[in-house]
């Protein structure tokens, strides 16, 4: 095959993929689960403040 062809084909392989993980990051499927995820942060704060508290 032209190295032109396997170029194109592996960059429209590339575009389809992002075009997926974009629609299914923005899934509303999904946003519980990554509001979730992005609340751990402050879960963990608040495990190890409280921790503290039972220390002291």
């Amino acid at each position: 095959m032209d190295q032109g062809i396997i170029g194109s084909i592996f960059t429209v392989i590339v575009f389809v993929s992002f075009v997926g993980v974009v629609i299914w990051a923005f899934s509303s499927r999904n946003k519980d689960r990554f509001d979730e995820a992005a609340n751990l942060v402050f879960d963990d704060d608040e495990d190890a403040t409280n921790k503290k508290d039972r220390e002291s």
